[in-house]
């Protein structure tokens, strides 16, 4: 899945000419001269792989009773086919996802859903054996005999989808504002998908979840993090486009450093074999939005005379943007999920590089000729609050219930007249097939394609 943000279609950073004749024209450091190439800017995302399942025929020989209860079997298997096809094509829109989530979703709900209004466990909820593989821990399954445990584990690939579509539209090369929003967007509607996993659904596992799996809090709090981060990363640039002041920018962007710390927090236990290159990169991107806090509070400082503490501030950035650097070489060489990337040599790295290194010399040039003010030994600290921006997860509902389902007909599915599918029981050493996802090739001035 390609995963670069170009910030181009946001109009940021226009090109200013710097041949001699023009340079009269002040800019602002944020518009500081930078080469055609480099305005073409590209955010990068991590993405884990998709979940991959066993298949799942729903023949329940002897069990469904009514030429209704078959026409259920039937359009659930052939649902949940389609779904499983949707992860993988690249034509595939939200608008798309949801129909093929809503239509399956609907249907496997007859499985779990109280029909009579009751609070009596649906009879149906344990009849299915269903294996799944993690995002990181490679092609292992878990299985539960447990309808619930399909509908978390279809709903993460569809929140996994949702992340990866957002990398998709974001790779483009000539991002629209529409589809920019389409970006922001899908980062939260995967966050809430998440976080309705988490408070809603995974509770009512009878089997509780397995340490280090994707059901488990650690894993699942990190995927909401990220996404929730990742959301933020589109508001900043939105803000840079429409030249909003540099102390919200700065703000956003501790806002958003601080998501990524968190998210490393929460990995932090993690088995590093699975969660390391992972931690990386919420590691570098923790480091680079902090260099941008301090480049975009260094140019408050500077436009509130205060000159010397602007440059700590982006002496502070300096540094921040170095560890990123280090983070990104390190991120390359760590062995994990997600496939071989160079964070260094995209354009959205290189571009805040020259911007720390233009903004520091600019405010080291003033105090050479006006202000001639002591930097302070000290970096100064950073309490800054976003008052906007702030990316919130999406809340996210279930489709309701589908209308072939019935009191009647679940009464017509005889649970004493057939095995509850006993034979498809699963070990937990069996190897599923990995999904195959599309190999999507990078556009020109990047290098970066990630599972």
């Amino acid at each position: 899945m390609r995963s670069y943000w170009p910030e181009a279609a946001f109009g940021l950073f226009p090109e200013v000419s710097c041949c001699c004749c023009q340079t009269s024209r002040r800019t602002s450091p944020s518009q500081t001269p930078v080469s055609r190439a480099q305005s073409r800017m590209a955010h990068w995302f991590h993405r884990n792989p998709l979940k991959a399942t066993a298949l799942v025929s729903f023949n329940f020989y002897g069990v469904a009773g009514s030429p209704a209860a078959n026409k259920i079997c039937n359009n659930l298997r052939t649902d949940r086919a389609r779904l499983l096809e949707m992860f993988t094509d690249v034509t595939c829109n939200p608008d798309m996802m949801k129909n093929a989530t809503d239509a399956y979703f609907s249907l496997l709900q007859g499985f779990i859903s109280s029909l009579d209004g009751t609070t009596q466990e649906n009879k149906m909820r344990f009849i299915q054996n269903f294996k799944w593989t993690d995002t990181l821990q490679g092609n292992v399954p878990s299985a539960q005999q447990d309808a619930i445990f399909e509908l978390i584990s279809m709903s993460y690939n569809v929140a996994i989808w949702y992340t990866k579509f957002a990398s998709r539209m974001a790779g483009k090369e000539n991002v629209t504002e529409a589809e920019a929003k389409d970006v922001h967007r899908s980062l939260k509607m995967a966050a809430g998908i998440f976080k309705h996993l988490k408070e809603d659904q995974i509770p009512r596992l009878i089997t509780p979840a397995e340490k280090g799996r994707d059901l488990e809090a650690r894993v699942i709090d990190a995927y909401i993090i990220q996404c929730q981060a990742e959301a933020q990363e589109v508001t900043i640039a939105r803000a840079i486009e429409l030249k909003h002041n540099a102390t919200l920018v700065a703000a956003l962007s501790y806002e958003t450093a601080n998501f990524y710390q968190r998210a490393n927090q929460t990995l932090h236990t993690l088995e590093p074999e699975c969660s390391n290159k992972w931690k990386k990169y919420f590691q570098l991107k923790m480091h680079f939005y902090m260099a941008y806090a301090y480049c975009y509070h260094g140019q408050t400082l500077l436009a509130s005379d205060k000159c010397g503490e602007a440059i700590r501030s982006l002496q502070e950035a300096e540094k921040s943007y170095q560890r990123a650097e280090e983070l990104c070489k390190e991120y390359r060489q760590t062995k994990g999920p997600g496939s071989t990337a160079r964070p260094s040599e995209q354009l959205f790295f290189l571009k805040l590089g020259a911007l720390v290194k233009n903004t520091l010399e600019k405010c080291q040039r003033e105090n050479g000729f006006i202000y001639f003010h002591k930097v302070p030994e000290e970096a100064p600290q950073l309490e800054l609050k976003a008052s906007y921006g702030l990316a919130e997860p999406l809340a996210f509902e279930l489709p309701p219930l589908s209308e072939q389902w019935s009191p009647e007909v679940l009464n017509t599915f005889d649970l004493t007249k057939g095995a509850k599918n006993d034979k498809a029981k699963a070990k937990p050493e069996e190897e599923v097939k990995p999904m195959k996802e599309p190999d999507l090739k990078p556009q020109k001035d990047t290098g970066c394609v990630v599972s």
